[in-house]
């Protein structure tokens, strides 16, 4: 009876066991997943501010200090930048994104922590709800007055495929698809 009652109890201790472990082991993953995902964030920003500048944000020095690094031609960013994916001419709208595949890189952190290389891709334009052609704003057959709506401007909506990851670890990693309008 009492090695019957041994066996149950060191079976119930070796569950406790594993239990502990597997929960320990599952929360150091989403830690390590977290700082990927925080550093595709900041990769997304990054990826903004070079689509804001329409092409190139950045001075000498800050591009050396993210370690930034454009792999698609002038002609092909401006393409990304100002036409419909459809009128693009030999750029790659493939929704792989990654060392492979992208159209900038740059590093994320400090010495001493862990360093990301965030890889960015603009894999759609489309034209928003406004076009080169703004002829009639203000102007048209109704008279302004305080019943009148005005359409706020998107003149692009561009679909980027970012991918962040440790260098010292390349399967801690975090992909982020962004529509972002500009």
């Amino acid at each position: 009876m009492i090695l019957i009652l041994a066996a149950i109890a060191l079976v119930i201790m070796a569950g406790l066991i594993y239990m502990i472990t597997s929960g320990t082991q599952i929360s150091g993953m989403q830690k390590r997943y977290k700082t990927a995902l925080d550093a595709g964030f900041g990769g997304t920003d990054v990826t903004f501010q070079l689509i804001a500048a329409r092409g190139d944000p950045f001075d000498s020095a800050t591009a050396t200090l993210l370690n930034y690094h454009r792999s698609l031609s002038d002609a092909c960013l401006a393409d990304k930048l100002n036409k419909n994916t459809a009128d693009w001419t030999g750029c790659d709208s493939s929704m792989t994104v990654g060392p492979a595949s992208h159209d900038m890189y740059f590093d994320l952190g400090t010495i001493g922590y862990p360093t990301y290389r965030v890889y960015s891709k603009i894999v759609d334009t489309v034209e928003g709800n406004s076009g080169g052609d703004e002829g009639l704003i203000g102007k048209g057959v109704v008279a302004s007055g305080s019943g009148e709506v005005t359409v706020v401007s998107r003149p692009y909506l561009y679909t980027i495929e970012v991918d962040a990851e440790n260098l010292s670890n390349p399967a801690e990693r975090a992909k982020l698809s962004v529509l972002y309008q500009y």
